[in-house]
């Protein structure tokens, strides 16, 4: 009897114009030049290994320990935010899993010139992978984006109520803003489709508008995330342990090498740090400007400079170094679970060590479904 079925056959993907192909490697050139560049141009400002090492066998290795543990536990919690949001639009995911998928889009965001706009391109595509549709991909990057930002708003006023100089300004601001806060939300809950209405009426145009494209697909996906009142307190509460651990990783560092700098005083130079690495956004991870500013902040605040240098580059070894290579690493274990040719080059060029690589990333990566089909023209 003739099997009327067809057979499955393996289609190879189409070949890669040879235009785009160029393109993407005067990219890849582009960006590990500007690498290169930034480098060299701060090289006296990067941590030198033999000096580390030195100091690192005088430091409290207790500090030394609790500085690593607090960056890991800053890291889990921006995890978490992105994993309950993928819950609360019905997709599950691991915690091995979503920790590689930040590691690996934090050190793509940290490392390259145009390091965030490819670090939400990855991340979109992993949620994917994941059973994610476009609208609640989108809706997680972009909640998920909000949160933080709220969290390290709240982080930095706290701090400022700490300041006795600006304890005042600090107060009312929080004031103003729980106020704000509270009045929309119960007004929301009551007169929801009143204000939905009224919204798109007075900024209807405006949110059409292409530079306001984010916050529209947000408000689009608003469906796809079901959030609770409880889900938002604990988001916003993982939120502000992200920046929490992140400064505490920088005190921890300070009594390592013995410096001992009041925590608001620590907060805030941390702020001021994070201000002069945003000037320069094309300088990888802030090199430079986030080392000088810091350490120019904590002797301001009493900390002698050598101590304060040497905390500086301490807390950068594990923030930044630790943790873009920890990143890369991941990426890499993503890159070869996803990609059958990237076994072969691996196989090519390592011989058994490539082979055993690969074989580790198919046993640690959760198998990823099928993405489902776009649930609207629109988000297609």
């Amino acid at each position: 009897m003739t099997d009327l079925l067809p057979t499955p056959t393996t289609t190879s993907p189409p070949p890669v114009p040879t235009r785009r192909r160029w393109l993407r490697w005067a990219g890849r050139v582009a960006m590990f030049g500007a690498i290169g560049v930034s480098a060299w141009a701060f090289r006296d400002q990067l941590p030198d290994a033999g000096a580390l090492w030195r100091v690192a066998l005088h430091a409290n290795p207790g500090w030394l320990a609790v500085v690593v543990l607090t960056q890991l536990a800053s890291m889990a919690m921006f995890t978490r935010v992105q994993r309950r949001l993928l819950r609360a639009g019905g997709v599950r995911m691991s915690l091995p899993r979503a920790l590689r998928i930040t590691y690996a889009g934090n050190a793509l965001s940290t490392t390259l010139p145009v390091g965030p706009a490819v670090s939400v391109a990855f991340s979109f595509r992993q949620f994917r992978h994941a059973g994610a549709t476009p609208r609640l991909a989108t809706a997680v990057i972009v909640v998920g984006g909000v949160v933080m930002n709220a969290g390290y708003a709240v982080v930095g006023l706290t701090a400022l109520v700490a300041e006795p100089y600006s304890r005042s300004f600090a107060i009312t601001a929080l004031a103003v803003l729980a106020g704000v806060t509270g009045a929309f939300a119960l007004l929301w809950n009551r007169r929801r489709a009143a204000l939905s209405r009224l919204a798109l009426h007075a900024f209807g145009p405006l949110l059409r508008h292409r530079l306001l494209v984010p916050l529209t697909e947000m408000w689009q996906g608003r469906g796809a995330l079901r959030l609770s009142p409880r889900d938002w307190g604990v988001l916003g509460l993982m939120a502000v342990l992200n920046w929490v651990f992140d400064i505490l990783s920088l005190a921890t560092a300070e009594r390592a090498v013995g410096v001992h700098t009041p925590l608001y005083a620590v907060t805030l130079a941390y702020f001021a740090a994070q201000a002069a690495g945003s000037v320069l956004p094309l300088l990888p991870g802030g090199l430079g400007a986030i080392e000088a500013s810091l350490a120019a902040s904590l002797v301001a605040f009493g900390a002698l400079a050598v101590p304060a240098g040497v905390a500086v580059a301490l807390y950068r070894l594990v923030s930044f170094w630790g943790v873009v290579g920890a990143g890369w690493l991941a990426w890499l274990t993503i890159k070869i679970a996803e990609d059958d040719a990237t076994r072969v080059r691996l196989r090519r060029a390592f011989g058994g060590l490539g082979t055993a690589l690969y074989a580790m990333s198919q046993t640690t990566a959760c198998a990823a479904p099928v993405p489902p089909a776009p649930d609207s023209p629109e988000s297609a």
